[in-house]
């Protein structure tokens, strides 16, 4: 009996170290493969993009998260193929074979997304429709030739080398048993989490370096399960020592009030009208929202060179803020944030749909103030549920690429057949061509939101401005190699100049209408263009804010920063003191207001957004909160990592302060009271 039991034993253990080095074999063939990958990887982007640092070193870092993740597979992926070995080694076999080439093309297909969009594929992709994902892949040409003959020799390749190569070479005992063992020490001591990557010369090459997988991997799960927050006791003392820095800011006095977590007091501080002529009627309102307008390539004092030539001479005429934020990372969460100071709740506030709490924004608040509200959009409206959102505040006028006449003319298609609709100038002249002077009386608010300045870039008149993006190369005195580099993003820099014409166009045509003397003009972007290599985390959400007007007696630039979420309480402030617009003494905005303080501050508590499933990004002060870094903010608005670890908690208990009211929005809470709502909108 002893005889035999040692004789089970013995052949179990014989099985398990050949299901070891059997495993370990073709582990290590899957390797080789993702370190290929990883040469392709970082040749793709020094074919296509703009890299600092060198070639080498990017590779060994990147082969350096390749074996982290790698590491993070290799044991609990043993434990299941050892099991499945004991029943049959071949069906054991199998399934690596299949196992492998499914983690292979998601990782190839996730290196080909980032080199294509320059964003690592997150959680954010459940954040979309099937139709949504589909557009959007579409509209960036991630189908073209070069993927697939890419695609189809490695994915050959690994399959016969999985077939074939474990029958001739197999690693032996002591390889087999040290692999496991470092994955093992790896899992258990958290390995992947204390041997980070260190931060590169731009955030483009820190995320280059990243293993897209892992990245995928660990959002999804992330979202799958979500964080509970918690309240700090500690948090409200954090805000008091923050106020006391800066003695201008008017604190937010919420009313603590169970069912509405985010209901506060109004803030009374009207900072515009001192920098205005008001006239007797009420003005017209008209706000555009420039796709990608990012601070990089805006204005004057950018690092990417200035390919706004026409906003930077009318931001000289005009109250402009060059330190502003965007609220999200993506343009679905531009209308909430910018009309409304909205929370972002799961998936961004309009994602809510028809369970979207009722709210007070410009829209609903201005059209109860015997305002005309409308909403002009090149594409379809009701990509990211747009007009589900401007339905709920009850727009009067909703215009997107169903309602244009024949008589203009859609964005060529670009090589995969794909066009978001209408782009600028034909949008700007649809509008005028709606909106005749004289037809009401009514003053109006409308708001337009623009596309060409949207990846593929694809635009009318390419030849012009691919001349004009030549000519402001050699304007800023490039020499031929970064005239090269610059070439590689031809078609963003030339959809730039071709959008800054657009607003010309429309501005210039204005001034020669009757209400032009009488009409406020903002302009920001609802994030900054990612499809060209970002310096930092915050270039994201960097773009600019224009307000511009006949009225303005005092242009002035202000270095303070402020976001989307401020502009909404002080255009009804201006309104409120000036035009006796009504509005509630209670309501539930996330911003304060513009902050027009000439140097460089920061008042302001701001949550971002980067996609529809990661709200990682906090500013407070001169401080931002990406994820698990911290970074401080300068004069110019570049960043530097710091290494704060009380700074970094004030921020982080802060930063949950917003995410527990924002999770009560997600559990089904209220914006605000039904009686304001009835009151202040309309029904």
């Amino acid at each position: 009996m002893k005889s035999k039991t040692n004789l089970v034993s013995s052949g179990l253990l014989t099985r398990i170290k050949i299901s070891a080095t059997q495993f370990t074999g073709l582990a290590l063939i899957l390797l080789f493969f993702l370190f290929l990958l990883t040469g392709i990887e970082i040749g793709l982007a020094s074919v296509n993009h703009n890299l600092k640092s060198d070639f080498l070193d990017l590779f060994l870092w990147s082969f350096y998260e390749d074996f982290k993740f790698f590491l993070i597979l290799f044991f609990p992926a043993y434990l299941f193929f050892a099991l499945l070995h004991l029943i049959s080694p071949n069906l054991a076999k199998t399934i690596f074979l299949i196992s492998s080439l499914i983690l292979f093309i998601g990782q190839l297909t996730l290196i080909f997304y980032y080199n294509t969009t320059l964003v690592m594929l997150g959680s954010d992709l459940f954040g979309y429709s099937i139709n949504e994902i589909i557009q959007t892949v579409g509209a960036s040409g991630f189908f073209s030739l070069i993927p697939i003959l890419i695609y189809i020799p490695l994915i050959a390749g690994l399959s016969i080398s999985l077939v074939y190569l474990p029958n001739k070479w197999r690693p032996g005992h002591v390889i087999s048993l040290s692999f496991l063992a470092i994955s093992f020490i790896f899992l258990v001591t958290g390995g992947s989490e204390k041997l980070n990557t260190k931060i590169l010369i731009s955030d483009f090459e820190t995320n280059l370096v990243k293993n897209k997988s892992q990245h995928f991997y660990s959002e999804a799960y992330a979202y799958l399960n979500p964080e509970l927050y918690e309240t700090d006791i500690y948090a409200e003392s954090y805000l008091e020592n923050f106020f006391s820095e800066y003695a201008n800011a008017e604190p937010i006095k919420y009313l603590n009030d169970p069912d509405y977590p985010f209901l506060r007091k109004a803030l009374k501080r009207d900072v515009l009208t001192s920098f205005f002529k008001p006239k007797e009627q009420a003005p017209n309102i008209v706000i555009i929202i420039m796709e990608g307008l990012g601070r990089a390539f805006t204005n004057r004092g950018v690092y990417l060179g200035n390919f706004t030539p026409y906003l930077d001479s009318l931001s000289k005429e005009s109250l402009y803020w060059p330190n502003f934020l965007s609220n999200g990372g993506r343009t679905f969460t531009v209308l909430p944030s910018l009309l409304g100071s909205l929370p972002f709740s799961q998936n961004g506030f309009i994602e809510m749909d028809q369970n979207m709490p009722d709210q007070i924004s410009l829209l609903n608040l201005l059209k109860k103030n015997n305002y005309q509200t409308s909403f002009y959009y090149g594409g379809n409206s009701e990509f990211d549920k747009m007009a589900a959102y401007l339905r709920k505040n009850k727009v009067s006028h909703i215009t997107d690429i169903n309602d244009f006449p024949y008589a203009y003319r859609q964005i060529p298609p670009s090589a995969s057949g794909f066009t978001w609709g209408y782009g600028d100038k034909e949008l700007f002249r649809y509008y005028l061509n709606t909106n005749p002077v004289g037809e009401s009386q009514q003053p109006r608010l409308d708001v337009l939101l623009t596309v060409s300045t949207h990846d593929p870039f694809v635009i009318a008149e390419p030849e012009k401005y691919t001349e004009k993006f030549e000519e402001k190369m050699s304007e800023f005195g490039f020499s031929e190699e970064k005239k090269e580099n610059y070439r590689n993003y031809r078609e963003q820099y030339t959809s730039i100049l071709f959008a800054d014409d657009a607003i010309k166009n429309l501005i210039e045509s204005y001034k020669e209408r009757e209400d032009f003397e009488n009409t406020i003009f903002l302009i920001t972007g609802d994030h900054r263009i990612p499809e060209t290599p970002m310096a930092s985390k915050i270039d994201r959400y960097h773009v600019p804010l224009i307000i511009y007007s006949p009225m303005i007696n005092r242009p002035a630039e202000f270095e303070s920063v402020s976001s989307h979420f401020d502009i909404a309480p002080s255009l009804i402030s201006f309104l409120k003191n000036n035009y006796d617009i009504k509005s509630p003494e209670m309501n539930s905005f996330i911003g304060r207001g513009l902050d027009t303080t000439r140097n460089f501050q920061n008042i302001h508590q701001i949550p971002m957004m980067q996609t529809k499933t990661e709200v990682i990004d906090f500013v407070m002060g001169e401080y931002h909160l990406n994820g698990d870094n911290l970074y401080r903010l300068n004069q110019e608005f570049t960043e530097v990592f710091v290494d704060d670890p009380i700074k970094e908690d004030e921020l982080r208990n802060e930063f949950n302060q917003f995410k527990i009211k924002n999770s009560e929005i997600i559990n089904g809470k209220k914006i605000v009271p039904d009686s304001i709502v009835e009151r202040y909108t309309i029904n």
